[in-house]
This record gives C-alpha cells, sequence and structure tokens, in this order.
C-alpha cells in the first residue's frame, strides 16, 4: 500500500512522468501514419496493440487473470471496449484534421467529467469546491460554443467516451496489461478483417514502402509503452501525485498546437481556455486540500514514531 505521507519515490515520478510526456507527443506521431485515413490508422492502432500486449502478457505470465471471468466481467469489457474505440477514433481525427488544440481540451475536461459521473452513476456527492470547478467549466465550454460559433464535439466525446472508460474499467478486476490484451480479442479481429479488405480493394497503405509500414506497425508499441509506464507509477505514487501529473499531457498538446500546428486562437477560445485552466486550477487546490487532510488523520491515528531499541 502506497503511503501518502512517504515521499514519492523517483522512480514512480519518472515512469508517470514518462507515461504522460510520451500521450502528450501523440498529436506528433499519428499524422506520421498518412496518408493512411484516420478509419485505417485506427484499425492498426488496434490490431498492432493487440500484438504488443499478447507479447507482454505472456513475458509477464498474466493469461491466468484472463482465465475464469464472469460473463458480466465480458460484457463491461465489451462495452469498454467500444468506449475506447470511439475515443482513439475521435482522436485520431481530430489530430490529422487540425483539431490537437480542441483535443487537448477533451483531456484538460476528462477529470471534471469523470467527477460528474461520479455523481450521476454512482451517487456520489461533490464537495463545494467541485461543483464550482464543475460550473466554471460548463461556463468555460458555453464560452467555446457562442464564440466560435461550434460545438466543441472532438472535446465532449473525448472526456465523455474517456470518463465512461474509466467508470467501467473500475468495474473489471483485471490490470492494465491483462485489461487491454481483452479488449484486444474482442476489437482485434474486427480491425483485422478490416485492413484484410482494404488490401484486397486495393485502397489499404499497407506495404506502400517500408518506413510507412513500419510507422503503422509501431503503433502497437506507442500504445503500449506509455500504458506500461503509467501503470508503474500508479503503483508507486499516491492518486494525488498522478491528479496533478495528468494534465502535463493535455498542456502539451495544446502548445503542440497553438505554437507548432498554428492552429487559430481567437479571444472567445483563450477566454474559454482560461475558464477551464481556473475550473481545474480550483479542482486541484480541492483536491490538495482533502489529501494534506487525510495526511494529518493518518498521522494523529498512527501517533510518533517509536524510537528504535537501542536507541
Amino acid at each position: 500500500m502506497i503511503d501518502p505521507t512517504a515521499r514519492p519515490p523517483r522512480s514512480g515520478l519518472v515512469a508517470a512522468l514518462g507515461a504522460y510526456v510520451f500521450w502528450g507527443t501523440f498529436p506528433a506521431f499519428w499524422p506520421l501514419l498518412e496518408p493512411a485515413g484516420s478509419v485505417e490508422i485506427l484499425a492498426h492502432r488496434i490490431a498492432w496493440t493487440l500484438v504488443a500486449m499478447l507479447v507482454l502478457l505472456t513475458l509477464m505470465r498474466g493469461w491466468s487473470q484472463l482465465r475464469g471471468q464472469s460473463w458480466r466481467t465480458w460484457v463491461t469489457i465489451t462495452a469498454a471496449s467500444a468506449l475506447i474505440t470511439v475515443n482513439w477514433g475521435v482522436y485520431i481525427w481530430g489530430v490529422t484534421h487540425g483539431r490537437v488544440v480542441e483535443s487537448a481540451l477533451g483531456y484538460y475536461v476528462n477529470p471534471l467529467v469523470s467527477v460528474v459521473l461520479a455523481v450521476l452513476v454512482l451517487g456520489e456527492r461533490l464537495r463545494r469546491m467541485q461543483w464550482v470547478a464543475v460550473g466554471v467549466a460548463t461556463v468555460a465550454v458555453a464560452v467555446l460554443w457562442a464564440g466560435t460559433g461550434a460545438l466543441p464535439w472532438v472535446a465532449l466525446v473525448l472526456a465523455g467516451s474517456f470518463g465512461f472508460y474509466g467508470l467501467l474499467k473500475k468495474r473489471v478486476p483485471l490490470a492494465p496489461v491483462a485489461g487491454l490484451t481483452a479488449e484486444g480479442f474482442l476489437l482485434g479481429p474486427v480491425a483485422i478483417g478490416y485492413l484484410v479488405w482494404l488490401q484486397e480493394i486495393g485502397t489499404g497503405t499497407f506495404g506502400h514502402g517500408t518506413v510507412h509500414t513500419l510507422l503503422l506497425i509501431s503503433a502497437g508499441p506507442v500504445t503500449a509503452v506509455p500504458l506500461l509506464l503509467f501503470a508503474v507509477g500508479a503503483r508507486r505514487l499516491p492518486l494525488a501525485t498522478l491528479g496533478l501529473l495528468q494534465y502535463v499531457n493535455p498542456t502539451l498538446q495544446f502548445v503542440w498546437g497553438v505554437l507548432v500546428e498554428h492552429e487559430p486562437m481567437p479571444p472567445a477560445r483563450w477566454i474559454g481556455f482560461v475558464l477551464v485552466w481556473l475550473a481545474l486550477g480550483v479542482f486541484a487546490l480541492d483536491g490538495w486540500r482533502v489529501h494534506r487532510r487525510e495526511v494529518r488523520a493518518r498521522k494523529s491515528v498512527s501517533g510518533p514514531p517509536v524510537p528504535a531499541a537501542g536507541s
């Protein structure tokens, strides 16, 4: 069990930060897979991720985790598979169609969406500052909608699909690698069948150049590596630390969209993002205060350290 009063292990910090930095560079990677279209890229990501997960699960000797799961667990995994497919597909479409900033917005808003889902689905109660954060984020979406004349649907779909995905994953008694492998069993045959069909009709891009083919294959390891890093970080870090680190991902995406892709940032968009950052600041401050309160409570219960014999 992680001791919240202990200093976070450096290896855990490096692993978690590495995962979020890796995810934050995704807007630079997926466009490299063009001229493959978004759906073909998605299919390759699913297919090669399954291959990577099969290798990893074998090396980790984790096949026993998939045995004996109930039919309800597999129904939950099926639903989670559909949601992550939507999330991956919309994200790939977004970053290959000039929607990097909006995609970043989706991952900024995701923690707040997860909190709302916990209220609506699990019946949890929000603290006052959490309600303030959700309210400010709602105003931010309204400002973005009114100011740009278009609902930021990419951001909303990304946040919503990943929020529901996380909710379902809490009900699946599998470690990250085994869980993603199980999802791959359900998604993989469909993705592979689609890729074979593309090749048969002559519109698939696999095999059109060595570099392009290797990039398509690398979609599997590129998906697997940050997942493993995150799993290591999650085991070694307090939840509060992970909660703060998660904003590294959308921040890197936002910077890429603005400074590299030069996506337009009219005043209304800046105002919307500032409101989102304000909401996340309130949300993070509330989480930090609760974490500190819990740490003090644990210290008071455990009492002062007992001197070692002979000291």
